[in-house]
């Protein structure tokens, strides 16, 4: 079953919910979200998967595309799952006409530039690609007629980056557990080395890490994703200081968070799982995520 309908986000009364949780409308579709503040004016197709079994306080998981942009697939990596374990898909699309190239997607549009950045090119946080989460997140809820207070996050190879990211960004966010998965590269946390590979040059060079390392980030791997010169892999000084490979990369992302935790003495809720005989793909990625999420 495919359903077409659109709400508009910032609406203060609550509409009459387009799908009614109480109904017997259930299964696959897709949803226009009219995303608008000061800076921008977008619509965005969110794909989604709701289950037979769902009620009003169904668990809600946000998936986060790869740089393929196939966002589709991606709801429909999740759709057995879903209706296995009882949790709503939603998948929105960052497509590349109104989020081209990876700095206005996977590094979230903080900077003009997101690979040459500084202080001076940074962008106000409406301009934010993170900042479009929270409200999507409101609006899907106020469109279902759900009871929900918080999601979860899956994120995969670019979406990977963007989920890790997000958490630095939005700390305070209504997010529960987020999946960073098969990430080409990481924001690490070093005020020393500049975005995107580090915390200098950014909004967060006063952030309370303490704030973040309590967060439930789950930095998902896979032992076959070691290729050195997979597509879409950044290769560049900054990069390859955290490793060649996806997989020697997250583990120095979350060693390093992991020892600054221990040396300030902070609580540290990260975890990483890493996946025997998982290369790179996302479909087998999104079947091991679900299992975490919802164990």
């Amino acid at each position: 079953m495919v359903l077409l309908f659109s709400c508009t986000e910032g609406q203060i009364s609550k509409p009459t919910p387009i799908l009614d949780l109480s109904a017997s409308i259930r299964g696959s579709g897709i949803y226009v979200f009219n995303y608008s503040n000061t800076s921008i004016n977008i619509s965005i197709n969110v794909y989604f998967h709701i289950p037979n079994s769902v009620n009003f306080n169904t668990e809600i998981l946000m998936v986060l595309h790869g740089n393929g942009r196939n966002t589709g697939d991606y709801r429909d990596a999740f759709v057995a799952k879903a209706d296995l374990k009882n949790f709503i898909v939603v998948v929105p699309e960052f497509s590349s006409a109104n989020f081209p190239g990876g700095h206005a997607y996977n590094l979230g549009h903080i900077n003009q530039d997101g690979d040459n950045t500084s202080t001076s090119n940074l962008n106000p946080e409406d301009k934010w690609t993170f900042s479009i989460i929270e409200p999507l997140f409101e609006d899907f809820k106020r469109a279902i007629n759900s009871n929900r207070n918080s999601y979860h996050i899956f994120g995969h190879s670019a979406g990977g980056q963007f989920a890790h990211r997000f958490v630095f960004f939005k700390p305070n966010a209504l997010f529960d557990k987020v999946i960073a998965s098969a990430s080409s590269c990481y924001t690490v946390p070093n005020e020393s080395i500049s975005l995107p590979y580090g915390l200098n040059n950014s909004p967060l060079t006063n952030l309370a890490l303490s704030t973040v390392f309590q967060k439930v980030i789950i930095v998902q791997i896979g032992t076959l994703d070691t290729h050195p010169n997979a597509p879409g892999l950044r290769r560049n000084v900054y990069a390859d200081a955290q490793g060649t490979n996806r997989f020697d990369r997250p583990n120095y992302f979350y060693n390093t968070a992991l020892n600054l935790a221990n040396t300030t003495n902070s609580a540290f809720n990260w975890q990483l799982q890493t996946i025997s005989s998982l290369d790179h793909d996302f479909q087998d990625a999104a079947f091991y995520g679900a299992d975490i999420i919802f164990n």
